[in-house]
């Protein structure tokens, strides 16, 4: 009986510490989009570069992701978990989107040629646009990580769908 009491204090004590965590604003990231590790919500600046922790808005591609677990439930809208990008292209930024990967103002971005087909074997999205990106919108990407599900399949996304700037405490 002790033994159960220590093991329900120590469990309640690591309940409350990650509560307290997430409270503070400490994120944890377990995907390759962006480096591994834990993170820090904060109020930065929403610039190109900047990490950022947003909300998936409710559409049928993101339904598609959920259902085929690029991305778990949580408490976004349509209830989406909260994804983890970066930011690549920004207000005036001339942003290309096709079968050869992303361009930015006429510079093709690193490891973002599309795949046809995920994991399992099931086709992916083709997103396909060429435009200029407007005071509301930002082109989420990963820049280390060829698999990522990023803007690549999905498009611009709206800048009110970002929660804010993430910084790394320490990845690996």
């Amino acid at each position: 009986m002790k033994r159960f009491i220590v093991y329900v204090g120590v469990m309640l004590s690591i309940f409350m510490l990650c509560g307290l965590a997430y409270a503070t604003g400490v994120r944890l990231n377990t995907t390759p989009s962006i480096p591994v590790g834990v993170y820090r919500l904060t109020n930065e600046p929403i610039v190109k570069g900047a990490y950022v922790l947003f909300c998936p808005p409710p559409a049928p591609v993101f339904a598609m992701a959920k259902a085929r677990g690029y991305l778990g439930a949580g408490f976004c809208p349509g209830g989406y978990g909260q994804l983890m990008k970066k930011i690549l292209a920004v207000q005036d930024d001339v942003v290309t989107i096709g079968i050869d990967g992303v361009e930015v103002n006429g510079q093709q971005l690193p490891l973002s040629e599309p795949s046809k087909f995920d994991g399992g074997g099931r086709p992916l999205p083709g997103y396909k646009a060429s435009r200029v990106l407007n005071s509301t919108e930002v082109l989420l990407m990963s820049d280390s990580n060829r698999g990522s599900f990023d803007g690549r399949y999905f498009g611009p996304i709206q800048r009110s769908q970002i929660q804010g700037v993430i910084r790394p405490i320490f990845t690996w």
